[in-house]
């Protein structure tokens, strides 16, 4: 199904507007926490739904491994599996596999499960298939993701083998007989696919060209904050964002610190996820208006205010910084409950705030201000 994006307001570069889904839609720039093994570590799906969370993320390497795509197909798919009722997006589990150090060819990647060391072999082709069994709402071709630095020949042999597996993608995905089981369990699926090249913008423009001509229903943009510094980013990111369609969703891939993410979408980027606010949560380092603190330090002990003066989420409204620094000192769940329960509602608020911002024409100041925090 492809997705498409109706813009309804822009300045410069940003841009605010919804994506129609067969579940309803979303707002964009958006938001997606990560819930790697089908859930946010901590969290419920009801939590997330009172967040104001629309899209979650689900890790393909991880379900396919355990509890298996098969069982999760016969359970009614990822929604019914996990009572989530927003949208779903799987990965492709490429970035998980090549922290593997797998074998690669031209046919796929063989890697050892990290928990219990038994082989696999995972295609283009199988993923496609592992994620129609998912049965996600959005579905992310397989890609090959390299850390960087990384030579300028090996982004270039992962380009060129990435536009490969693209095509195999886009190919296993839409022949009659993947469309009809689809149907069949009234799956309304998209697929994007994912452009490569590093911090080279060249090789960016190239790849995204190459992907965007496959006509995929979205475009992923993989493969950056990974190591390059946000001023080797940002080239890298407009030359990507230069060659993809405007009226199709933009997706940065791994990107939550709120810097990169008001810079790219000053960019025209419309997605995001990554684990930043809950890993952070888990171990008691706080997001707020001014900054990110780490509750372990010694001036909170007594600190009897919220986590974030000018929040309004559920933690913040009823418990000090005292009392959730005691809990995580100590090791209590509800301690890292607590702070991830802020740290997502404070970036979801951000988006929040940003898209209100280009409605607004306000976002050049609002921009300006992110940055005079987080930059």
């Amino acid at each position: 199904m492809k997705l498409t994006l109706e813009v309804e307001a822009a300045e410069g570069g940003a841009r605010a507007g919804r994506v129609s889904t067969s579940r309803g839609g979303f707002d964009t720039p958006c938001f997606m926490p990560v819930g790697t093994q089908g859930v946010v570590k901590t969290l419920t799906s009801q939590d997330l739904l009172e967040l104001g969370a629309t899209v979650v993320l689900g890790n393909t390497y991880h379900l396919m491994l355990r509890p298996g795509a098969d069982l999760v197909e016969r359970l009614g798919g990822l929604h019914r599996f996990t009572g989530w009722d927003g949208h779903f997006l799987t990965d492709s589990g490429g970035f998980q596999v090549f922290s593997l150090d797998p074998k690669v060819d031209d046919v796929g990647a063989t890697f050892r499960a990290a928990h219990d060391g038994s082989l696999h072999h995972l295609t283009p082709e199988l993923a496609a298939t592992i994620q129609s069994s998912l049965g996600a709402d959005i579905q992310m071709a397989l890609d090959i993701c390299l850390p960087l630095p990384s030579s300028r020949e090996a982004l270039r042999r992962a380009v060129d083998r990435t536009a490969a597996w693209a095509e195999r993608a886009r190919a296993a995905f839409l022949t009659p007989a993947s469309i009809d089981e689809r149907l069949a369990r009234g799956l309304q699926q998209a697929q994007f696919g994912i452009g490569q090249g590093g911090a080279n913008p060249a090789l960016r423009e190239e790849s995204a060209a190459q992907i965007a001509a496959l006509g995929f229903d979205g475009y992923g943009i993989g493969g950056l904050s990974v190591g390059e510094s946000r001023e080797e980013m940002l080239p890298a990111l407009a030359a990507a964002v230069s060659r993809l369609p405007p009226d199709q969703p933009r997706y940065l891939m791994g990107v939550g610190d709120p810097a990169r993410i008001v810079e790219s979408v000053a960019l025209g980027v419309d997605m995001f996820d990554c684990v930043l606010p809950t890993r952070l949560g888990r171990h008691g380092t706080v997001l707020g208006h001014q900054g990110r603190f780490h509750l372990r330090n010694v001036q909170y002990t007594a600190d009897q205010g919220p986590l974030d003066e000018l929040c309004r989420c559920p933690t913040c409204a009823r418990w000090t910084r005292a009392y959730v620094r005691h809990l995580i000192r100590v090791g209590e769940p509800t301690g890292a409950r607590l702070v991830t329960v802020h740290n997502l509602w404070w970036l979801l608020d951000f988006v929040r705030r940003m898209r209100a911002a280009i409605r607004t024409a306000t976002f050049a100041s609002f921009r300006s201000d992110v940055l005079a925090v987080w930059g």
